[in-house]
């Protein structure tokens, strides 16, 4: 298990340093709903994290790689290399998307709404950025493929793939923990790492993505060699 584990906490701070949703947290917790959206938030980022995982998951205990006894699968390494690719793929789109020198950087128009967000909306939201958003959801698919091919119980991988959920809920828990705790002076570090995150979007992603996918590849070749 704790193999399985060294595997799945790198995937984990991937997703957990998403700078897109903090902002979107962060943003959220400005507004006169924030007490109610923040949580929501969270809770829809942890829906959209389990529900790619359990499905990923199960799939892969259907076709054996989840056996005990089982030699790593070679379709794990395969995707694996796929993923990897795709990573080195969305890094490569990341970087080249850089806003120039003294430009302003792009932001989705969402986010220009969420003063109106209902906490359904921002619950719905946080899934789809958890779940469905590329780089997310590859680093999600790769968690879970490294804890099916382990070949410890289910109960066992239950247990790896919670402590992944937690570490990748990091990036929108924090903020809405320094909400909570700092209170009055919230508003300044708040404010603060929304001017940091937006500003330097896409190089954390970019760098992410690329590293990451580099040990995906990096492991999909230790497991054809095996």
């Amino acid at each position: 298990m704790g193999q399985a584990i060294g595997n799945v906490l790198p995937l984990a701070l991937g997703v957990a340093i998403s700078p897109l949703p903090i902002v979107a947290v962060v943003l959220m917790l400005a507004t006169p709903r924030g007490k109610v959206n923040g949580p929501a938030f969270v809770i829809g980022w942890v829906l959209g994290l389990v529900v790619v995982g359990v499905i990923v998951l199960l799939v892969a205990s259907g076709v054996g790689a989840s056996s005990a006894t089982a030699k790593p699968k070679t379709w794990v390494s395969v995707l694996e290399l796929v993923l990897g690719l795709l990573l080195g793929f969305v890094a490569v789109r990341q970087w080249r998307g850089r806003p120039g020198p003294g430009a302003d950087p792009s932001m989705p128009a969402w986010m220009k709404t969420i003063d109106s967000f209902t906490p359904v909306k921002s619950l719905g939201l946080a899934a789809v950025l958890s779940g469905a958003n590329p780089k997310n959801l590859l680093l999600n698919v790769s968690a879970a493929a490294a804890i099916a091919q382990a070949g410890i119980s289910t109960g066992k991988q239950t247990i790896v793939f919670a402590i992944f959920v937690v570490i990748a809920t990091l990036g929108p828990g924090i903020p809405l923990g320094i909400y909570y705790v700092m209170g009055d002076g919230a508003p300044k570090v708040l404010g603060g790492i929304r001017r940091w995150m937006v500003a330097n979007n896409q190089a954390i992603m970019a760098v992410l993505c690329l590293v990451i996918g580099a040990k995906l590849i990096g492991e999909a070749i230790a497991g054809f060699t095996a």
